[in-house]
């Protein structure tokens, strides 16, 4: 009993966890506690909970994920051109739209997407104007598809007909290719945001006109340009590679224009190609998501792996999909409207539900994964430089590894938070954190404002109970 009778004789610091009632009785007897935040794993639901016995701690599911990191770390992710979608994009006719997110029926999307469809099909010279577009875009005629089944990735609305332009991305070390659109520039009058306007169209053939043929002599020139190279040093000069890409656009600018002026084209030529890349500060994003697909479609089929290889949303539906499920499986929750900061004149009753596919960037360890790396950000998304700390500091919490070509200087040189697990976030309850501008919920209306988003917890609730079903230990 000596030492019981020590112990109580003692000042105590009780440590609560559970509910703060209990705290807060003890702190009114004039006795200070410590309280820890604390929620059963998978938040006590027994399904979720006997899902996660069964795959949570398995070697067969850990060998598997290093098996997924590993071909995402030792990618070599290669810009060799651009093209027009029908001409490299698996499965694109000249009727055929790729969107972003998840599959969505042209009476289900948002306003801005919508509006994206009617200008493809203006620009594809499919309908003479946006009644007639409209009227085309129900008649059964046109197929929908999510530009994730089809080795694409667009921003926004991610809107892609066939003869738009896109950037193309080699795979290297696995052979494979990924495609994104053109970024067609900041401004609300662009396609991506749903407008149709004469300028949008005229933009879009301009590129495909004469963009196109300068920029791919250029590039072979070159002879391609690795991406991942550049993406790797744009973090070390503050860009977290998905809302900030000045560092990138500016070292993409740098490869490319000695390329440029070698070329034959004419000195107005040259000019202007120039000065469409040197004008955009967002110009790189396109690329970085093109390699951020290159290597997580590199990294799908891995029997077992519980990594996320897509996060991906349409203005309605958020989707994920797992290396272990297939590149075909979705897993989908209802989009969730952008915690952030508005231009003036606009709030979160303006906006659009999360919206586009550019979080390819943070499922690559990228965005808001590497937000520490990007402490201006913050007055664009909202928030503080701590508060991006500690955003990363959370993804490592739900990630099975860290990118060792991706790394932040403020954590002496610690890799990226890198591959998702379902395994993790449903035992946490943490969800992955995405940068992500927000767009007017009216087509052609453009960027309001840009903050931060969440996946519903539910798309992760479904993919580990199905891989659960279809696992065998």
């Amino acid at each position: 009993m000596g030492a019981i009778n020590e112990l109580f004789s003692k000042d105590l610091m009780p440590v609560n966890l559970g509910m703060d009632m209990f705290r807060e009785d003890l702190e009114a007897q004039g006795i200070p506690a410590v309280q820890v935040k604390w929620n059963p794993p998978a938040g006590g639901d027994q399904r979720l909970i006997e899902a996660l016995a069964k795959i949570g701690d398995n070697e067969a599911v850990d060998r598997a994920n290093d098996r997924t990191i590993e071909i995402m770390m030792s990618s070599k992710l290669v810009l060799t051109g651009v093209s027009r979608a029908i001409d490299v994009v698996p499965g694109m006719t000249e009727k055929t739209i790729l969107h972003a997110g998840p599959p969505i029926r042209y009476e289900d999307m948002p306003g801005p997407m919508k509006g994206a469809v009617i200008g493809a099909l203006i620009y594809e010279g499919l309908a003479d104007g946006p009644e007639a577009a409209a009227r085309l875009a129900v008649s059964g005629e046109i197929t929908y598809s999510p530009c994730h089944d089809h080795q694409m990735v667009g921003a926004m609305t991610g809107v892609t007909s066939a003869h738009m332009l896109v950037h193309v991305v080699k795979n290297e070390t696995y052979g494979n290719y990924a495609f994104s659109t053109v970024h067609e520039g900041s401004g609300y009058t662009v396609q991506r945001y749903g407008s149709w306007d004469e300028g949008v169209i005229r933009r879009l053939k301009w590129l495909d006109s004469e963009f196109r043929p300068v920029l791919n002599d250029a590039l072979v020139r070159a002879g391609g340009i690795d991406a991942g190279a550049t993406i790797s040093q744009a973090l070390h000069m503050s860009d977290e590679c998905h809302n900030r890409n000045k560092a990138s656009s500016v070292l993409f600018y740098k490869q490319i224009l000695p390329h440029l002026l070698r070329s034959e084209y004419d000195k107005e030529t040259i000019l202007r190609v120039s000065e469409f890349i040197n004008g955009n500060e967002h110009y790189h994003l396109s690329i970085t998501m093109a390699a951020s697909k290159a290597q997580l479609d590199a990294a799908t089929g891995v029997e077992n792996s519980t990594i996320v290889t897509a996060l991906a949303r349409n203005g309605k539906d958020f989707g994920i999909k797992v290396s272990g499920m297939g590149k075909d499986k979705w897993f989908t929750g209802p989009a969730q409207l952008v915690d952030g900061l508005f231009f003036p004149g606009f709030s979160q009753a303006d906006s659009t539900p999360d919206m586009g596919d550019s979080a390819i960037s943070e499922t690559a360890g990228l965005g808001g994964f590497s937000l520490g790396n990007a402490p201006a950000i913050v007055q664009f998304v909202g928030g503080t430089v701590s508060d991006a700390m500690s955003y990363v500091k959370k993804m490592y919490e739900i990630t099975w590894s860290e990118n060792r070509n991706y790394t932040i200087p403020f954590l002496n040189f610690r890799g990226t938070p890198a591959g998702v697990d379902i395994r993790k976030v449903i035992e946490t309850g943490i969800l992955p954190i995405i940068t992500t501008g927000i767009a007017h919920k009216e087509r052609g209306r453009g960027q309001i404002g840009a903050g931060i988003a969440n996946p519903p917890l539910e798309c992760f609730e479904k993919a580990i109970l199905e891989f659960a079903d279809r696992f065998e230990s």
